[in-house]
């Protein structure tokens, strides 16, 4: 419904390169994307804090996405933010702002500077992030499943994941966001830890396929225990 066109901007594109074990290299020009701004914003306003759960990256310019999980905060609304693709200096706001603050090693490294190889590396960058104001830490590890720290629970939590042969892991944390929202929406009682696991069998089965949002399981083709 918010959807608007503009011949200011080529719509936003991604071209991405995928290598023989499925991980990925993707170029992004943001195009149009950049042009959403605070009008946009408050048209959608009453859509935005009537919502379960409203999830925000760094797709668009990170002040309007910001001002959207503000938005959000103030009608009592859920948030997850995922910094992707990620800014060295981010605005600290964004951690007080966010319920779920959810990256991958590579966001992890560019925020934090600590590189991620391993899990003790992941609960360092989830530390230093609940420093700075992040009330629940996910950093998702790939094939390793994710590592969860919070203010309530410090913790970290290694969630893994299934061991599946990836071909395309595009779109991987994506998927794994956008079943996290589907469960704090539709199953709000489920306890963090098996939200993150059902997120993570999700994501598993959208690396086994090509392409991005092509490999995008529908509810049919999932494991009905996962509901």
């Amino acid at each position: 419904a918010f959807v608007g066109q503009t011949t200011d901007a080529a719509t936003g594109t991604a071209s991405i390169i995928v290598n023989s074990e499925g991980q990925n290299v993707i170029v992004i020009v943001p195009g149009a994307n950049l042009l959403l701004n605070s009008e946009d914003l408050k048209r959608a306003s009453d859509v935005i804090c009537k919502a379960k759960v409203v999830v925000c990256q760094l797709e668009i310019t990170p002040a309007v996405s910001l001002e959207a999980l503000k938005m959000a905060r103030a009608s009592g609304v859920k948030t997850i933010f995922n910094p992707a693709p990620a800014l060295a200096d981010l605005d600290s706001q964004f951690y007080t702002h966010s319920d779920i603050f959810c990256c991958n090693e590579t966001e992890a490294e560019i925020l934090t500077g600590i590189p991620v190889g391993n899990l003790e590396d992941a609960e360092k960058v989830g530390h230093v992030l609940l420093e700075r104001g992040c009330k629940l830490v996910i950093v998702t590890l790939g094939a390793e499943g994710c590592m969860m720290i919070s203010v309530e629970e410090p913790i970290p939590k290694h969630v893994p994941a299934g061991k599946v042969r990836a071909v395309d892991t595009t779109g991987a944390g994506d998927s794994f966001v956008g079943a996290l929202a589907f469960y704090l929406a539709y199953y709000p009682k489920l306890p963090m830890e098996e939200m993150i696991r059902k997120s993570n069998c999700v994501a598993s089965v959208s690396v086994q396929a090509s392409g991005t949002q092509s490999s995008y399981p529908y509810r049919k083709d999932l494991p009905q225990d996962l509901f």
